[in-house]
């Protein structure tokens, strides 16, 4: 039985796309870049000190004295450790792809709630996406945009955009259908109904699949890190690739911190929602 030839197949089709489409992949790459750049800029803006205050506050304000307390001894010890510039570029990264994926992931997510048809098309496309290994991004990332931050943040968006779509699509799907008739007895514009029933209601379950792509995207970073993005994940690559055990477990430690903390953050505001 002759083999398909499906690498060919595939290689024809990114070179075509890079040489059809390069003005836009040079496009996305500046808007991308400078938006993680903004992000690192901002970070390294302040002292260390006014940073950690200020997320010790707002994990104060999210989930009270616990998560205040652990921010303040993990940010101060990432910084005794000598990680505070990377752990902010990281999370730079982490930011960027997470934003990316929310602006990219939400109307699919109403789109798909709304339409059983666009929801069976999706969802082959979205198990796709989660099932093939992260490295394998890579590959046609750096094709279309070099080395660098931008093609990390690229791989990190196809692997972690699809619990946000998911997540809008069963929260909206959740919503209860006496509700819904009922702002269409008052008379409400799909929008009305949209803006304001479905999607506070649906709120909750939306930032559960917010948060499962914040971690999915700070799970890229060392990943990234292979093909010249900045941050802990280097620090990660370069104690791997030389065997420097402390030196690993330092920056992973820091890591470490960093999800503990998004994750913590994330969880709470969601679950403020809920209550509310």
């Amino acid at each position: 039985m002759p083999k398909i030839p499906l690498d060919k197949w595939i290689e024809k089709l990114v070179t075509l796309l890079e040489d059809n489409l390069q003005f836009l992949f040079d496009f996305l790459k500046a808007i991308i870049g400078g938006t993680v750049d903004a992000f690192s800029g901002l970070f390294h803006l302040l002292p260390y000190y006014v940073w950690i205050v200020l997320f010790a506050a707002l994990a104060f304000w999210v989930a009270r004295w616990g998560l205040a307390i652990f921010t303040l001894i993990g940010l101060f010890l990432i910084h005794n450790l000598g990680y505070w510039e990377h752990t902010m570029d990281s999370l730079a990264l982490v930011v960027t792809s997470t934003l990316i994926s929310i602006i990219v992931g939400l109307p699919l997510g109403i789109w798909s709630a709304r339409f059983d048809s666009v929801r069976n098309v999706l969802t082959p496309v979205l198990d796709f996406m989660q099932t093939m290994p992260a490295f394998v991004y890579l590959i046609p990332a750096v094709t279309f945009f070099g080395l660098g931050v931008v093609p990390g943040v690229i791989a990190s968006v196809i692997f972690a955009v699809p619990p946000t779509i998911r997540l809008t699509n069963l929260g909206i799907r959740q919503v209860s259908a006496e509700l819904a008739e009922a702002a269409d007895a008052f008379g409400s514009t799909p929008g009305q109904k949209l803006f304001k029933v479905q999607l506070p209601l649906a709120a909750p379950t939306i930032m559960a699949g917010i948060n499962q792509t914040v971690m999915l995207s700070l799970s890229m970073v060392v990943i990234a890190s292979m093909i010249g993005a900045q941050g802990l994940g280097a620090d990660v690559y370069k104690a791997v690739t030389q065997l420097k055990i402390g030196e690993g477990f330092q920056a992973g430690i820091a890591v470490v911190i960093l999800a503990i903390l998004l994750d913590r953050l994330s969880q709470n505001i969601a679950k403020d929602k809920k209550r509310r």
